[in-house]
């Protein structure tokens, strides 16, 4: 069993960053394949970035792909989400996942079934 827990919202304005962090519980959080999604008021959950256990394979959706990086650190059972050149449209309230199954790609939230309680973005013009 894995409980996550996000942390590194905020307000800030267009241009700006945040860095997101997830804290993983469970001794088993190095083995998984962990994931970013945000949902937007109105609109459906879509997919950000996910990272799997040895942090040689990452992906991005097209919209934040250069703009932000995904990373952890299996030591601390933490996976972040470095936010650059943050845009309004990314507002948003952003959701770490974790998955110990494997997926070619893992980009849709039932590939996921551990989720955090999702932390507030929002990106002033």
């Amino acid at each position: 069993q894995v409980q996550l827990v996000e942390s590194g919202g905020g307000l800030v304005q267009a241009g700006g960053s945040l860095r997101l962090s997830c804290a993983a519980s469970g001794r088993t959080f190095s083995s998984y394949t962990m994931g970013w999604f945000r949902q937007a008021p109105g609109k459906e959950r879509e997919f950000v970035a996910a990272i799997r256990w040895s942090s040689r394979w990452t992906y991005y959706a097209d919209s934040v792909k250069g703009r932000f990086t995904i990373s952890r650190d299996n030591a601390k059972n933490t996976v972040y989400l470095q936010m650059n050149s943050l845009k309004p449209e990314d507002t948003a309230a952003y959701y770490c996942a974790g998955t110990a199954s494997y997926y070619s790609l893992p980009i849709r939230q039932d590939d996921y079934n551990y989720w955090g309680q999702g932390t507030q973005v929002t990106v002033s013009s």
